[in-house]
């Protein structure tokens, strides 16, 4: 299995709980020496303990499997440190508010590294009213498309989805400094700062 639980993992984290291999053992009903195996990579916790096993070292299932705890450096809830992701299984788009594990279809997402906005990626924000009406002059068929558009700021995010064949193009209030970010099926996400 490629995306499994490592003794150097189990025995980092047990470590960093101040708990011992006896006491995580009494914790999921097996042996210390059971414990004492999974850190020495001689065996490998049932995968019946793996959610019992995240419980106890304090961390989610999916900290547990990669190896990698999350920790929220996000503390003052600036919004502009938002990740976006897209499965490129289903095309879900999802974001967290900081950094985050995020999983969908079975595949550990990375969050998507955005590009400065040029050419058939230029965003264009036109008054309308008392909103803005923002275009990207690219193309919207079934196999390359802007999958949406997005106003980040501090204290707000504003998310519109779009579909092919539809246009690449949304009205919004925009108050205050911040990023208009699109998303391209082939091309990946682009930003413009406003």
């Amino acid at each position: 299995m490629d995306n499994y639980v490592t003794g150097g993992t189990i025995k980092k984290l047990r470590e960093a709980k101040g708990i011992t291999q006896l006491q995580l053992a009494e914790r999921l009903g097996v042996t210390a020496k059971a414990v004492s195996k999974w850190e020495t990579a001689k065996g490998l916790p049932d995968i019946s303990l793996i959610e019992p096993l995240s419980s106890a070292l304090g961390v989610s299932v999916m900290e547990l499997m990669s190896g990698k705890t999350v920790i929220n450096k996000n503390i003052s809830s600036n919004l502009l440190l938002s990740k976006f992701y897209v499965c490129p299984v289903c095309g879900n788009v999802l974001y967290s508010t900081g950094e985050a594990l995020i999983s969908c279809c079975g595949i550990t997402l990375p969050p998507l590294e955005a590009e400065e906005a040029e050419g058939e990626h230029s965003i264009v924000i036109e008054n309308v009213e008392d909103e803005k009406f923002i275009t990207v002059p690219h193309e919207m068929t079934k196999t390359h498309f802007i999958s949406f558009i997005a106003y980040v700021t501090t204290d707000k995010i504003h998310f519109v989805k779009l579909y092919p064949e539809g246009n690449a193009e949304v009205r919004m209030q925009l108050r205050g400094r911040g990023y208009i970010y699109i998303y391209c099926n082939r091309h990946g996400l682009v930003r413009n700062r406003v």
